[in-house]
């Protein structure tokens, strides 16, 4: 194409995608009036409004997304037709809805993504435009069917990995390769895992099926929506812009230490702890834990009524043990049958001993009265109840664990390590999360607490339904003025209304994490490598139907209970229904940063093939000796230097380096620049040091430091010395 053959081409595009903005702008106005129609909610009631009020919000949340790269690129088929790819689709609604801008995740336009010179999937030309804001830049093309062109033009790609980065991550919608398309559209409904080494985009290809997931089957997935589990909060925040991006808001995002909703973690186990909590075998002590709470009296336990004392002893209660036991409940639960038993033998054994010599045996009637009498009077004891918190107490998942942990002989009891011991029970732990909600199961609901809460929750509810309707009439009072009618008014109304017992208005997200027994249509594992098999146990709870996205590296697991292969932490749960995908392509690390990574990799997993760099950087990564007294001075200097320049950085090092983080906690992060402190100390830390300084070297995007105090490790001989670069 001659230069003014561009130039025309280039502002007859600028105005095509003019024109998309138009009907961008003119869809937004219409779903922002049928939004605020739905607020007023004339002649509807209050549960009609709010399901009204929901589906235009997210139609206008949806059409939000698209200001920034609304289309970013034209497919032309060989057959002359022209499609325009965008985040979004748009319709012309005078010509029977035929598509002027095709989703992304539209069948249509999947050629957008896969089309080649040796498979054009029956295209001319693909067409990839540069935008800023609302305008196009520029735009480049590439040409199916000419000879030797083999591969997609990556133009597009290279300027988008070359950018600085922001301080989260960004989609990838209109750079997706072939080999992400593949793994995004995969229709597999079971578990599908994804695995490939740093920089390879798992993680955004994992979001992006998420999307296209929401896309396909967007009515069984929103009822229940999505959960995202990632290693740190630093790294949900890092990703958490990515769907939102794309249009799609009905998704939890969670580490597993927020799997039991209002628990607080606050303290680490040592490895060695967290692999014995990680483990299955664990499943036996809590089990056994549970039965040591369900006792027998050494000595029979007086219970005095109004006219008589009798005594629960140990034969009582180990036939009501046993019943309550044979039952199948959960503990909780079977305490119910515990105390039928024992309420049983008692008022058998009162009602004689009351009757002894003046009640006969035809005198049914006195009988049952008399029955009736005694187990009132048992159920108001507070002897009896303090008989059955004794040997069969209502408990917690947290009553149960923390107790346990503090005591020798129960954990002796339950067959536990005693390496479980400590000083405060409750100083709860990511590896107590698992542990916690297992308990939730074996203990149950306590029955009485539930009918307290219902109560409560009608009389909640009552008063809420008052205050509704007197909000509902004051919105009419102010129609006249439709300034004064603000999304507040129906904030303040959900507020009320989330007491009400039948019409739940939190917002999915909200409802799904404050709910430990809500269940997800898909889930989505970052980091799954690190994940213990007491985790997956939680998680496969949260997910039902077992429609995963698993994203992970096993030559990075660091957690000593973590998975050594995929199939081993899979099959019990998933046995053929489940697939492994890789991805080979490194978009991240630039391949000067790589060789150096690839030679600490082939040290400690000889069997991993590094991935491969889609490009080179230029600059080469550097190492530099320095004392204890010289090392502050030299961390400013590298601060300093990346202040002056666009993008982010980080330091990675060991404990007490001063300003640094570990690696651990940069997992699925990145930074134009990485400064590591002390290789050889984090290689020092435990078996999975040399997996924790791979993921610090694979951090950086662009530039790549290396400070020691010790000696460098053998492994980083590829560093160039400061200085001699």
């Amino acid at each position: 194409m001659s230069s003014q053959g561009y130039e025309e081409e280039l502002r007859s595009e600028r105005d095509h995608v003019a024109g998309l903005y138009a009907r961008l702008d003119a869809e937004r106005a219409r779903a922002k009036g049928e939004y605020r129609a739905a607020l007023r909610g004339d002649g509807a009631t209050p549960m009609e409004r709010d399901v009204e009020v929901r589906a235009r919000a997210k139609e206008v949340k949806r059409l939000d997304v698209a200001d920034n790269g609304l289309c970013f690129g034209r497919l032309d088929a060989i057959t002359g037709e022209r499609s325009y790819i965008g985040r979004i689709g748009l319709f012309d609604e005078e010509n029977e809805y035929e598509p002027v801008l095709l989703d992304w995740r539209a069948p249509a336009a999947r050629a957008f993504y896969v089309a080649t010179a040796a498979s054009p999937e029956n295209m001319r030309r693909r067409r990839q435009f540069h935008t800023s804001g609302r305008r196009v830049v520029d735009f480049t093309d590439e040409e199916f069917g000419r000879p030797g062109e083999d591969a997609r033009g990556d133009a597009a790609l290279l300027a988008a990995v070359n950018a600085p980065r922001g301080e989260g991550m960004r989609d990838i919608v209109a750079t997706i390769q072939a080999e992400q398309d593949e793994i995004i559209r995969h229709a597999h409904p079971g578990v599908l895992v994804i695995e490939g080494g740093p920089g390879t985009g798992k993680t955004v290809v994992a979001l992006h099926r998420v999307a296209y997931l929401l896309y396909t089957q967007r009515e069984r997935m929103e009822r229940h929506g999505v959960l995202v589990v990632g290693p740190n909060p630093a790294f949900l925040n890092h990703i958490g812009r990515v769907l939102p991006s794309l249009g799609e808001s009905d998704v939890v995002f969670m580490t597993t230490g927020d799997l039991v909703p209002r628990l607080r973690v606050t303290a680490e186990d040592t490895p060695e702890v967290a692999r014995i909590k990680g483990s299955l075998k664990i499943l036996d002590v809590l089990a056994a834990a549970v039965a040591d709470r369900q006792r027998l009296p050494e000595n029979p336990l007086p219970v005095e009524l109004s006219d008589v004392t009798v005594r629960i002893d140990a034969e009582t209660a180990e036939w009501a043990r046993q019943e309550a036991r044979d039952s199948g409940l959960p503990h909780n639960e079977a305490r119910a049958v515990f105390r039928e038993i024992v309420t049983y033998v008692l008022t058998e054994r009162a009602v004689a001993r009351i009757g002894r010599g003046w009640l006969t045996r035809e005198n049914r009637e006195a009988w049952e009265d008399l029955r009736v009498d005694v187990h009132e009077d048992l159920a108001e004891s507070d002897q009896f109840i303090a008989a059955l918190d004794e040997l069969w107490p209502v408990l917690t998942p947290e009553t149960l664990l923390g107790p346990l942990y503090e005591s020798r002989e129960r954990l002796r009891a339950a067959g536990a390590d005693e390496a479980l011991l400590r000083t405060q029970g409750d100083a709860w732990t990511v590896s107590d999360v698992p542990l916690l909600d297992e308990l939730a199961d074996l203990l149950g609901q306590d029955k009485a607490a539930d009918r307290t809460a219902d109560r409560e929750r009608a009389e909640e509810a009552e008063y809420a339904e008052g205050v509704l309707e007197i909000l509902q009439m004051e919105r009419h009072d102010l129609m006249d003025d439709e300034d004064h009618l603000l999304a507040q008014d129906l904030v303040d109304a959900e507020d009320l209304a989330d007491r009400f017992v039948e019409h739940d208005t939190r917002e999915l997200v909200e409802r799904a994490a404050a709910d430990r027994d809500w269940t997800y249509r898909h889930v989505v594992v970052d980091e799954a490598q690190e994940l213990s098999e007491m985790d997956w146990r939680v998680l496969m709870r949260r997910c039902p139907a077992r429609s995963f996205t698993v994203v992970g590296d096993l030559a990075q697991r660091r957690s000593e209970a973590g998975a050594r292969s995929w199939g081993a932490m899979l099959e019990p749960y998933v046995p053929g229904r489940w697939v492994y995908r890789s991805l080979s392509v490194n978009y991240r690390t630039p391949s000067e940063i790589m060789t150096v990574a690839a030679a600490l990799l082939a040290e400690f997993a000889p069997a991993v093939q590094p991935p491969d760099s889609v490009r080179a950087c230029g600059v080469q990564p550097w190492s530099r000796q320095v004392t204890e007294d010289e090392l502050p001075a030299a961390i400013e200097e590298f601060r300093r230097a990346e202040a002056g320049r666009e993008g982010t950085s980080v330091v990675i090092g060991p404990p007490g380096v001063p300003g640094a983080v570990a690696a651990s906690e940069t997992k699925g992060l990145e930074f134009d620049a990485v400064l590591v402190v002390d290789p050889d100390e984090i290689l020092a830390d435990g078996p999975r040091g040399a997996a924790e300084l791979y993921v610090a070297l694979t951090r950086a995007t662009q530039r790549l430091g290396v400070l020691h105090r010790g000696p460098l490790p053998k492994a980083l001989a590829g560093l160039v010395e400061a200085g001699t670069a």
